[in-house]
C-alpha cells in the first residue's frame, strides 16, 4: 500500500491509500478518486515530503527516576526527610500553625500549603514558617 497527498482542482488537500502508483492512475483516469471535501474528480498528487526513517539511537537511555546531579539528590533527600518526619495538613497549614503557636493544638512538625497572604500574616505575627523548595508527593501529579 502507498499513501499519497492529493489535491483537487478547487485546492482541497486530502490523502488516499492505493495498492501502488499504477492503481492510483487507473482509478484517477476512471474518475473513481474524488475529493473528500467537494466531490471533484479532478484530482492530482500533491507535493509530498519523503518518509525517511530516523537513525537508530543506540545510546543507553538515562534512568529518569534517578537524580541527575547532586542538587537534585539533595532536594530529594530533604523532601523525603520532611515527608517522613512531619504531617501533611494541606490547605489547613496556616490555621494549624497558628493554633500550635497559640497553644490551642499540640506542637508537632507539619507541612502543607498556604496562600501568600496567609504566609505573610503568619510571619508578621512571629510564627516561624519557611517555604519548601519542592512539591510534596501529595501535591505532585
Amino acid at each position: 500500500m502507498i499513501r499519497y497527498d492529493l489535491r483537487c482542482d478547487k485546492g482541497h488537500d486530502f490523502d488516499g491509500w492505493f495498492r501502488d502508483s499504477e492503481g492510483f492512475e487507473t482509478l484517477r483516469k476512471a474518475g473513481q478518486v474524488a475529493c473528500t471535501h467537494c466531490g471533484s474528480v479532478a484530482v492530482d498528487k500533491a507535493l509530498m515530503a519523503p518518509r525517511v526513517a530516523a537513525p537508530r539511537d543506540d545510546r543507553p537511555k538515562p534512568d529518569l527516576r534517578m537524580p541527575r546531579d547532586p542538587r537534585e539528590a539533595a532536594l530529594e533527600r530533604l523532601r523525603r526527610h520532611v515527608e517522613e518526619n512531619s504531617d501533611y495538613v494541606g490547605m489547613s497549614f496556616a490555621a494549624e500553625a497558628r493554633a500550635m503557636h497559640e497553644g490551642l493544638a499540640p506542637e508537632r512538625a507539619i507541612h502543607g500549603e498556604a496562600k501568600p497572604e496567609e504566609a505573610r500574616k503568619l510571619i508578621e505575627d512571629g510564627i516561624p514558617v519557611a517555604p519548601l523548595p519542592f512539591r510534596t508527593r501529595e501535591r505532585a501529579n
